[in-house]
């Protein structure tokens, strides 16, 4: 593990008075980031700190730190760390509409929280001993909206694997790339099963950036900072740390230090057989018809035939159930087989009222497409039922 640089700050008492609800909302992003079962005291802790008519709270659990600023009314400047899931869970427990008074003295260290008839007293740890995440350099920049960044990270994040020793699969992998000649920003994430690949133009400031992996905590972080209308996000980088601005929230994480497999590889090339179907009919009907399916792996069968689909599964424990759906088809007949988890996972991605999926044969991956949303394209492999 890399030594982290220390940021200084003098101790001084600090008097800060602040409305519930902003509090609350930067707590829930910061406290996040924090380890629930960490080895090392400060890191437990968030840092705190009063000036300027804001207050700045700093998590870090050493891989990923968030830093996120709100307004509030300073009566005394100054800094300070308090255990963070505690400091949550007392702000959360407090009425809507409450002001919320954090108040430390010098002489005792303890950090005293008021709101109404309550009162609170937290221990505190120094703020010098509280650990900054240095950057480096980060050669590459550019911007996003908040909508091409949402999609980046939640059309392909589901698809990341949970596997700790496939470590470079853990996280959705971020580069510059070319789609019919042009050239885009392209998001991956797989897990051996199924795969999500989303694309958006490539923003000025991003070619010639390194393919990075951004680790599955940093994405979830991410997905709390950029689901409430944030209007761009600014994106910082180099092959080891990616740095994310949104609004007053800066998350800076390190990167996974793997190669991430070939893709491009396990994306069909000659699937010719196109099926439309309507998403929530197709959505409702895997649902249904999966409940039977007894094994893990939730596996039911698609045999798919000229304007008709009919869902299937059985099992020795629960019996079987079959569904029929119309769709739109002109192939030869086909039985395939898929984890209805992993069907469902990519049709919960699909914006429009139908989705379209381009098969081959029963051993071959399937293409599944969204017609409102060309960037986006996902397979998934199919299994034996």
């Amino acid at each position: 593990m890399e030594a982290l640089a220390v940021k200084p700050m003098v101790v001084n008492d600090m008097k800060v008075a602040i409305e519930r609800a902003v509090l609350l909302k930067a707590l829930g992003h910061v406290q996040s980031v924090v380890e629930k079962r960490g080895t090392i005291p400060i890191l437990g802790n968030i840092r705190l700190e009063a000036a300027n008519s804001a207050l700045e709270l700093t998590a870090t659990d050493m891989d990923v730190a968030l830093v996120e600023t709100v307004t509030a009314n300073v009566g005394s400047a100054g800094a300070t760390t308090i255990p963070a899931h505690t400091f949550y869970e007392i702000v959360r427990k407090l009425p809507d509409g409450a002001e919320i008074v954090l108040e430390v003295k010098g002489e005792d260290g303890k950090a005293v929280i008021k709101a109404g008839h309550s009162r609170f007293s937290l221990s505190t740890l120094p703020v010098d001993d509280f650990p900054a995440m240095a950057e480096g350099d980060l050669a590459h920049s550019f911007v996003l909206t908040g909508s091409e960044c949402r999609a980046l990270v939640e059309k392909t994040r589901f698809a990341m694997s949970t596997e700790e020793t496939r470590y470079y699969l853990n996280g959705v992998y971020l580069h510059a790339a070319e789609s019919n000649g042009t050239p885009v920003l392209r998001a991956v994430a797989t897990d051996g099963h199924r795969l999500a690949r989303l694309e958006v133009a490539l923003p000025s400031g991003a070619s010639g950036m390194p393919g990075v992996i951004i680790p599955r905590k940093t994405i979830g972080e991410l997905s709390k900072l950029i689901e409430e209308g944030t209007e761009e996000v600014k994106i910082s980088l180099s092959d080891t740390k990616i740095r994310f601005v949104c609004g007053k929230a800066t998350l800076v994480s390190k990167l996974i230090d793997g190669t991430f497999p070939d893709y491009e590889r396990v994306i069909p090339a000659n699937n010719d057989k196109i099926m439309e179907v309507s998403t929530n009919a197709f959505s409702r009907a895997v649902d249904r018809v999966s409940v039977i399916s007894a094994d893990k792996a939730r596996g039911i069968k698609l045999a798919v035939a000229p304007g008709k689909l009919t869902f299937s599964a059985s099992s020795p424990e629960h019996g079987t159930a079959q569904e029929e759906l119309d769709v739109t088809y002109g192939s030869d007949a086909m039985e395939i087989g898929f984890n209805a988890r992993y069907l469902l996972d990519i049709m919960g991605q699909i914006e429009g009222d139908s989705a379209q999926y381009v098969l081959s044969d029963a051993a071959a991956p399937a293409l599944v497409r969204d017609p409102l949303d060309v960037g986006a394209l996902y397979v998934i492999m199919p299994m034996r039922v």
